[in-house]
Parts: C-alpha cells; sequence; structure tokens
C-alpha cells in the first residue's frame, strides 16, 4: 500500500510517499517562517497564498524522489482541518484533484490524528490503546487513544494552548519566531526558578489545561528579568502544569500500553525528558515520534491516511474543509475557549 499524504493546515507546505509497512518513500516540505516572521505570527492570507504556489511542485517532486507516478499510488490522504481554513482548502481541493483525475480514492485526515498516529509510523512495537497528550500550537489535549478513528477526550485547554503560549511568550520577550525553538534556545541559558510564575490549574480537580494566565504573567514581568531567564521560568512551568495533568489523567484510567506525546510542542526536549520521567515512575513505555515527524508534516498525514484506508476508511469528494474538528465530537464540553477541542 503506498499513499500520497498532503499537508497544509497552517504554514508548512509538505507532501510525502508513506507505505502501509511504516516506509516513508519520500517527504518534502517548504516551511513558510520568512515570510510570517515580520508579523510575529502566522498570516493565514499570507499562508494560503504560499500553499497555492508550494503545493504542486512539491507534490511533483515526492513522487520523483519516491520513483513513482500518481498511477501507483493506492489511495491519497489530505488534511481536511481542523487548521487555518484557506490552507486547509488549498491541500483539500488539490487531493480531491488528484483523486479524481486518477481515479484514486481520497481519505480526508484529520490533522489531529496525523498527529495522534504519528507515533505509531516511528514505532510499530506502539499498540492500542494509549494516552495521548497532544500538544502543539493549537490544541493541548489528552487522548485516550482506543484504535483508529476511536479517541476518548479526556482534556483539553480552556483557553490558549501550551504551543500559542510559547509563541506568544516569545513575542512578548522578542526572541523570534517560531515562538517554540526560540523560548527553549534561551531557556537553555536561563534559570528556571528566576521568576515567580503561575501554574495555572495545577492540582486542580478539574482535569483541563490552561496557560492564558501563564502566557499574561510574562507579559506583565517582562523587562524586569534577563530574557534568558523569563524563558526558562515559562517554559519550566508550562512543564509543571503537563505533568501535573498527565498524571492526573493516568489516574483515571486502565491498561493503556504506554504514555505518548505528539505534536509541535513534543519536539521541545524538557517536555520530553519530563514525560519520560512520569511513564517510567507509573511502570509505562513512553514513545515519542522523531523531532522531525512532531511538527506538521505530510508523513503524518499519509501514515494517518494508510491506517484509515486499511481500515476501510474512505471520503467522498464532497468532503468539506472544516476550521475545527474534535476528535471526540462527543466529549463534554468546557468553559472558556474549550470548543478549540
Amino acid at each position: 500500500m503506498i499513499i500520497l499524504g498532503i499537508e497544509s493546515s497552517c504554514d508548512e507546505t509538505a507532501a510525502a510517499l508513506v507505505t502501509g509497512d511504516r516506509r516513508v518513500l519520500a517527504h518534502r516540505l517548504l516551511g513558510q517562517e520568512a515570510a510570517h516572521a515580520p508579523f510575529g505570527g502566522v498570516v493565514p492570507e499570507i499562508a494560503a497564498r504560499a500553499h497555492v504556489e508550494a503545493l504542486e511542485p512539491l507534490i511533483v517532486a515526492a513522487l520523483a524522489d519516491a520513483g513513482l507516478k500518481l498511477a501507483d499510488v493506492d489511495a491519497i490522504a489530505a488534511t481536511a482541518g481542523p487548521g487555518l481554513i484557506g490552507g486547509v482548502m488549498v491541500g483539500l481541493v488539490t487531493g480531491k484533484a488528484l483523486a479524481h483525475a486518477a481515479g484514486k480514492p481520497l481519505v480526508a485526515v484529520n490533522h489531529l490524528e496525523g498527529h495522534a498516529l504519528s507515533p505509531r509510523l516511528s514505532d510499530p512495537d506502539l499498540e492500542f490503546p494509549y494516552l495521548l497528550l497532544l500538544v502543539s500550537g493549537g490544541h493541548c489535549q489528552l487522548l485516550l487513544v482506543e484504535g483508529v478513528g476511536r479517541y476518548r477526550r479526556l482534556a483539553t485547554t480552556i483557553d490558549d494552548a501550551a504551543g500559542e503560549a510559547f509563541d506568544k511568550t516569545a513575542k512578548i520577550l522578542g526572541l523570534g519566531f517560531p515562538g517554540g525553538p526560540a523560548v527553549e534556545r534561551a531557556a537553555a541559558l536561563g534559570n528556571p526558578k528566576a521568576v515567580p510564575l503561575p501554574r495555572p490549574l495545577k492540582g486542580s480537580v478539574e482535569p483541563h489545561f490552561s496557560f492564558a494566565g501563564l502566557k499574561s504573567a510574562v507579559a506583565r514581568v517582562a523587562g524586569d528579568y534577563p530574557p534568558e531567564d523569563l524563558a526558562a521560568s515559562f517554559q519550566a512551568a508550562v512543564v509543571d502544569c503537563l505533568i501535573d495533568r498527565t498524571t492526573k489523567a493516568l489516574g483515571t484510567i486502565h491498561g493503556a500500553t504506554a504514555l505518548v506525546v505528539a505534536g509541535g510542542v513534543a519536539a521541545n526536549t524538557a517536555v520530553r525528558s519530563a514525560l519520560q520521567a512520569l511513564a517510567t515512575a507509573h511502570g509505562l513505555r513512553f514513545v515519542a515520534p522523531p523531532l522531525w515527524l512532531c511538527t506538521d508534516n505530510a508523513a503524518m498525514i499519509g501514515w494517518a491516511g494508510a491506517e484509515r484506508f486499511a481500515a476501510g476508511l474512505t471520503d467522498p469528494l464532497d468532503v468539506a474543509a472544516r476550521p475545527r474538528w474534535p476528535l471526540d465530537p462527543g466529549a463534554e464540553t468546557v468553559r472558556g475557549a474549550g470548543v478549540k477541542a
């Protein structure tokens, strides 16, 4: 089985060829950091136009890298949401056109499912069910991954996601864009105990996350401390919150095969190290994708497409792009901005 994966939900344009036996035959990715850096964040219209220009050449290049033609693929998987709707539409319409022209099945992939299943691409021994901390720029959730298309949400953010807080903190401190890596680099030079910052919802009886107050606390004291100390203290606070909430979730489930992390923030070394220690303390395997598979990419979309295609899950060509698309649509509504779930 060979799947062509297409990703364009935010500010990375990507195409990949992935097989059902976990081989990445080709992967091409073009980031947009230079285009968005002057604004300190992603500008949706700029992102969508860049996807239009970049996607076709990337798909052609990926097929050439793999030594394949479009006729050789078994299905086409494209991100159908959630994300910046302009970018999502570019990738999904491209996937539809290719599927129609080549007579291939279309798999409309939930971007979050791409992250959720990506650890199974890099670790063939990872079996369902597993506890997943999905932590990225737009989402922060704890999910029990029971199978392909079967997700039980245990917690979500009631306001900002952790990655969003990283990006905004980087902007407040003038560290540059993208914010996550910039904060991590600065934190490596600072004292994580230098600045007394809050740990929102730590120890709370409710299971959810909150990072807006932490970001605001950084803004209030910016200029009073060296940016490296603020970055280190902020990162330490995020890690404490993630570990506290994940520990709470571990106490509510049984039979998980592993503690898994995925999403862009999963590339953060401090986050990975703390979760590894937590898993060890609970007698669980810890699984994290390689760093390149944590951030947005088309290999995870191709792999999610392969898992869905193998389960007989394909989509009609009139499937709609979706700016929001929860993995667990039956999860309870939470206060605040929990609609992000």
